[in-house]
């Protein structure tokens, strides 16, 4: 009897051909298990909620594989943990009550102010390893090359053994992995984003687009050194960021009005040909390139999460004066980071079918997140606190989401090597903690 496997990006479960108390022995397949080594960023390192906390390392999505790889012969995985969980180098969101400009007392995003469990958060711990979680928040394709990158970044200056002389791919190497996950990329494009677009095209910057030709080498020689004495796994693509919270909780048509207001802002705008109608109108946003200096926005332009509030609900933001640029993704810079996304992860692509490894689809995967999908009886969505799938930062994701990323990753996995690893209980981790 075989167990089959049932997946698509909408949904993940499990059949077999007829139910029996004890479940089949998981097999590894044709790939080797034993020192498994996760190669990455934030996304790789836990990172939740706007920082790195001890937790949320618990909870990465490796460790969430690592203790599936065990059943088919992993071995332990070493991960550089923080001390405490209120959040390196600055504190943790968390759901708590405040209150806004307008009197008004909710529930929402504020820093965590408990227990500061901080203290040898920034010593170097690199002789604690060499480490199997080699997620560094921040770090970008292009920088895996750079000498003394922990020089640069605090993640990485406390755990590599020595951070003002290595490479981060030198880090990566200190085990040798049999087995990898390999999700670097979305940092050459999303500190673009995220600056409202305040970098360029094709620099070197933290907010700019990293060149396609710098990217492509450096990812190729990450490839190249994973695989050089064998070790097999999996290359994981960029989401679209267009389609996470961060981009899309605040709408660009959120200036809602009652008839008297529209009346006076059209009667302000009139010289300048903008007008306003009762109920949802787009925003007036800060605009270089107009002759007035402003416009309103239009569909598919983007205002940040980041954007202060109470700016919009009392100061007269995105009405009577224009938000400013650096909160806002126009039409122009969304194509240039679509473009990039895209050109990413064809050079992805390019270098799994040139090693003999499988790429997973996350960029398609996320997307299906944004109309929701759902996991024993559990739904998620990309929606900002309720759709239970990202973190109060809006980029990454909460433990559950970590869980959903990691099956998917699973089934990849499973699909290539002919591997019958079980899939994670995405339900038994948290989502958000309300108070």
């Amino acid at each position: 009897m075989k167990k089959i496997y049932l997946f698509g990006l909408a949904a993940i479960s499990l059949a077999s051909c007829k139910s029996k108390i004890t479940p089949e022995t998981p097999v590894k397949g044709n790939a080797d298990f034993t020192t498994y080594v996760s190669v990455g960023n934030s996304l790789t390192s836990g990172y939740a909620d706007g920082t790195l906390y001890r937790s949320g390392q618990l909870n990465s999505y490796p460790s969430m594989l690592a203790e599936q790889f065990k059943m088919v012969g992993g071995g332990d995985f070493l991960q550089p943990l923080l001390p405490g969980d209120a959040g390196y180098p600055s504190p943790k969101r968390v759901l708590g009550y405040s209150t806004d400009c307008t009197g008004v007392t909710a529930l929402g995003p504020v820093y965590y102010s408990g227990t500061m469990d901080t203290a040898g958060s920034s010593t170097n711990i690199g002789a604690q390893g060499p480490f199997n979680n080699v997620g560094v928040p921040g770090i970008r394709c292009i920088d895996f090359s750079i000498a003394g990158y922990g020089f640069f970044n605090p993640y990485a200056k406390r755990f590599y053994a020595s951070p003002t002389t290595e490479r981060p791919i030198d880090e990566a190497l200190k085990k040798r992995a049999t087995f990898f996950t390999l999700w670097i990329g979305a940092n050459d494009v999303l500190g673009y984003a995220t600056s409202g677009g305040s970098g360029i095209v094709n620099g070197y910057g933290q907010s700019d687009i990293s060149p396609l030709s710098v990217f492509t080498a450096t990812y190729n020689m990450v490839v190249d050194s994973m695989t050089a004495h064998g070790a097999k796994g999996v290359l994981i693509n960029i989401p679209d960021i267009t389609t996470i919270p961060f981009f899309t909780t605040i709408p660009a048509k959120g200036l809602v009005l009652r008839q008297g207001q529209a009346d006076s802002l059209s009667a302000a705008y009139h010289p300048v040909g903008i007008s306003f109608t009762a109920g949802a109108n787009y925003f007036i946003i800060q605009d270089t390139t107009s002759p007035v200096g402003f416009r309103q926005m239009h569909a598919g332009e983007y205002i940040l999460l980041t954007t202060p509030q109470d700016s919009l609900k009392c100061a007269g933001w995105g009405s009577l004066k224009p938000i400013p640029k650096q909160y806002v993704l126009s039409a122009d810079e969304v194509a240039n980071v679509q473009t990039a996304t895209t050109n990413f992860n064809q050079a992805i692509a390019t270098a799994a079918q040139a090693h003999g490894l499988p790429v997973v689809d996350m960029n398609s995967y996320i997307k299906t997140l944004v109309s929701g999908i759902t996991f024993n009886g559990v739904n998620f969505s990309t929606t900002y606190v309720t759709g239970g799938a990202f973190s109060l930062d809006g980029v990454h994701l909460t433990p559950r989401g970590y869980a959903l990323a990691a099956n998917y990753i699973l089934l990849t996995i499973n699909n290539t090597y002919k591997s019958t690893i079980p899939m994670i209980d995405v339900n038994k981790y948290s989502g958000l903690r309300f108070p």
